[in-house]
């Protein structure tokens, strides 16, 4: 991967970088990462990384394909790409020189405060997931100011866009390289975009977004009245249209209509405390927007709408394209599976310091986030290459012993928390490993750390 960044005097740096990030530590600042990677030439290390990072002109796309290229086939050795997930996910952050800070809504806080956003696309199997684009979302009081932008190094031809719009030249860009398509899966703050979800049509790209409740459909077996005509003279009308009695209904109004035993009670996947369970209904409807500036009505697509018995009302509708004899089961299958960027975020941040860069220009932000996910990458590619081992048997109070590392016998395991998929779970699997190739203590019989 490090062969990506261009020039050869940054392909070692690139993998000191990468190291840090993989190493052990709360912060993966570039001060830490230094002081972990050469304690006895700290500034030395420091500038190399910052300079790597904060200066250095190499092509995070280039470097991106790249980690694509070496992640894919090692992924494909569980199964098929089944989606591609568009997602975006917030930074707090103090002060407003950072490139791109604003007082905007922060996923991770689940409110508005001031933070930067990032776009990401990433390709999924059923199994695991790999970021592939990933661009900051600019507000426009950024986009339009010469100054913090000149500050800040923010390349000329980056204008104002939409995340939808992000998202969509995302797509374009994977279409164009090849990438292996799936379903394409987006929460509301994009599927109800109604020129987001034309352009995946355009290209051929099946979808299952998210969707919110005011989103107008027609009712099942239900479109726009055809064309009528007002009188003799003039063209024949070509476009639909809609009478006081005969209107379309939100998304929210259909769902509510619907009888008790339209929905049914389906588990979609195993969690940590058991199967996850909600109840789901189907319908095929039409969607009603603009459809009456069209000769044609739109074609029928599924409204997915899930309603647990908890909640007073619906709270989370979709849209999809996917073909009429889709089951229901099947569907919800992959409108769930956007779950798994969760936890791809939850580690890039956690376990990789994606949130970690001080920096505050363009080149350092995207960077930076370049770095994490080619480390990211190359932890999925590992976790590929092999079948999950069973998880180890730890005894729940340590034998005595002179082993220094005796005590660690005694740790406990928590089955409802066990994540198959976590780097903690990674190392688990490698140390369990190593317990049976390697000798045991010959005064207590514990293997070596």
């Amino acid at each position: 991967m490090a062969n990506a960044a261009g020039h050869e005097d940054r392909h070692l740096p690139v993998k000191s970088y990468c190291k840090g990030l993989l190493l052990e530590g709360d912060r993966k600042s570039i001060e830490p990462m230094a002081a972990r990677l050469a304690p006895d030439h700290v500034q030395p290390m420091r500038q190399s990384l910052h300079h790597l990072v904060a200066k250095a002109p190499w092509s995070d796309e280039t470097l991106l394909e790249e980690v694509r290229r070496q992640v894919l086939p090692a992924m494909h050795k569980q199964g098929p790409v089944v989606a591609w997930i568009v997602d975006d996910t917030g930074f707090p952050k103090k002060g407003k020189h950072s490139v791109g800070v604003a007082h905007q809504y922060c996923g991770q806080l689940g409110k508005s405060e001031n933070c930067r956003v990032a776009v990401s696309l990433s390709v999924s199997t059923w199994s695991s997931s790999l970021p592939i684009a990933y661009r900051l979302y600019l507000p426009k009081e950024w986009a339009e100011d010469a100054e913090r932008r000149e500050k800040a190094e923010v390349p000329e031809e980056v204008q104002f866009r939409t995340k939808p719009d992000i998202a969509m030249n995302q797509i374009r860009a994977a279409v164009a390289a090849d990438v292996p398509r799936g379903m394409v899966l987006a929460d509301a703050a994009y599927g109800n975009s109604n020129e987001f979800r034309d352009g995946l049509t355009e290209l051929g790209l099946p979808y299952v977004v998210g969707v919110q409740s005011s989103m107008t459909v027609w009712e099942p077996g239900k479109q726009p009245l055809p064309a009528k005509r007002r009188g003799k003279m003039g063209r024949p009308p070509r476009l639909l249209h809609r009478s006081p009695e005969h209107q379309p209904l939100s998304v929210k109004q259909l769902a509510t209509s619907l009888p008790p035993s339209a929905f049914n009670n389906i588990a979609w996947r195993a969690g940590t405390e058991g199967k996850l369970r909600s109840r789901f209904a189907a319908v095929r409807v039409r969607p009603a927007h603009r459809d009456s500036w069209k000769a044609e009505p739109n074609a029928e697509q599924w409204l997915l709408i899930e309603w647990p018995h908890s909640e007073k009302g619906p709270p989370k509708y979709w849209i999809s394209t996917l073909p009429a004899s889709t089951t229901l089961k099947a569907l919800i299958k992959i409108a769930k599976q956007r779950w798994i960027i969760e936890r791809d975020y939850e580690e890039l941040k956690q376990e990789l310091g994606l949130g970690h860069f001080e920096g505050r220009n363009w080149r350092g932000f995207h960077h930076h986030a370049t770095l994490c996910v080619a480390a990211y990458g190359f932890l999925v590619a590992e976790r590929n290459r092999f079948s999950p081992l069973p998880a180890p048997v730890i005894l729940d109070s340590p034998p005595p012993s002179r082993c220094r590392n005796s005590a660690r016998a005694g740790r406990r395991v928590r089955p409802e928390r066990h994540n198959p998929h976590s780097i903690a779970t990674l190392r688990i699997n490698l140390a369990y490993w190593l317990t049976r190739q390697l000798p045991r203590c010959p005064y207590c019989g514990s293997s070596p750390r």
